[in-house]
């Protein structure tokens, strides 16, 4: 199924609470309007009645374009991106967060990742994530290599279209096929709720890429959405707490691919960029940037340390097409 300026493409919203309401009228809205249009947008509600209920009152079935469903399996951001991956026939599928709102381009800029002559064999695409920070500015202390603890795009990723490992989840897209070959997004990885923790893009990229020898993922930064970020997320205490989770998520990841890519990212990360960031943040208007770099990095180490003792999550739920793919990974 494909349309005659490239693949068809879908995006999936998944939600959880009514306390961002707001945000996600904002984001399933920003996707309505597209450009490009979408041939099928779906809304998963995680494990909320209330919530489903009011999804299904804003966007009614047949009537806004909008399908609105529940997670069909465990809770938690994974089951319902699986949800929504079943959910629709496209080629591609896209996914937005719950509190980002997409550019009126973006749905196109993805899209021609998949069709420029210039790359082959394009499993995935994603693209910048700008922070909306409460007041309209980021903390002077907080440094803009760490902007991945909110959700958002980050000092040292390219500035131009390329290939890399994985996309950061909230704006990020899959062939839908190679998603459904290699079983989904692993629910045993992944946020619940509140829960500081993540990684299952980061997992679901590496393994369709062992499935798909070959095969590329995409940065595409002319591909944005604003990243809503509330007041709680921008204090110290939830700076640490998510590099910690960050920590104890590459753990689990490294514990269940067993691969060297698990950490070929963030090892150029932690020995190129920030060591540059510290530097620049000791020498700006407010030093506690820099000192802020070596918090993170230091608290991130503790919770992977933390994580290797304690080892990853359990792999149970997984299907069979999800094993496969591993197993190749953990036999080179």
């Amino acid at each position: 199924m494909s349309t005659s300026t490239g693949p068809s493409m879908a995006a999936v919203v998944c939600c959880y609470t009514m306390q961002r309401w707001d945000d996600t009228v904002a984001a399933v809205e920003s996707l309505r309007t597209q450009q490009r249009a979408l041939q099928r947008i779906v809304v998963v509600v995680d494990h909320n009645d209330e919530l489903l209920a009011r999804c299904r009152e804003r966007w009614p079935e047949g009537q806004t374009g909008v399908t609105v469903l529940a997670n069909e399996g465990r809770q938690g951001l994974s089951d319902g991106r699986n949800t929504g991956l079943r959910a629709t026939d496209c080629d591609v599928v896209a996914f937005l967060d719950d509190d980002a709102f997409a550019e009126p381009d973006w749905s196109a800029r993805l899209a021609d990742c998949y069709t420029d002559p210039a790359l082959r064999d394009v499993l995935g695409a994603g693209g910048y994530i700008e922070p909306d920070w409460p007041g309209g500015t980021a903390p002077t202390w907080w440094p803009r290599s760490f902007d991945w603890v909110v959700g958002c795009s980050y000092v040292g990723l390219p500035t131009r279209r390329t290939t890399v490992r994985n996309v950061i989840g909230a704006n990020m897209s899959l062939r839908r096929d190679v998603a459904l070959e290699v079983g989904g997004f692993n629910p045993s990885m992944g946020r619940v709720g509140k829960t500081p923790l993540g990684g299952e893009e980061t997992e679901m990229y590496i393994r369709a890429a062992a499935a798909r020898p070959g095969s590329r993922v995409v940065y595409e930064p002319a591909a944005r959405v604003r990243h809503h970020v509330t007041p709680e997320r921008a204090t110290l205490r939830y700076f640490v707490s998510r590099c910690y989770g960050e920590g104890l998520t590459k753990a689990a990841l490294s514990g269940i691919t067993r691969s060297s890519a698990a950490l070929s990212s963030e090892s150029a990360y932690a020995t190129k960029v920030l060591p540059v960031e510290f530097a620049r943040g000791l020498i700006s208007g407010d030093p506690r940037r820099g000192l802020s770099v070596a918090l993170g990095l230091g608290v991130t180490c503790v919770g992977y340390a933390r994580g290797l003792v304690n080892g990853a999550r359990p792999e149970g739920g997984w299907s069979e097409a999800a094993r496969r793919p591993m197993a190749r990974l953990q036999a080179r």
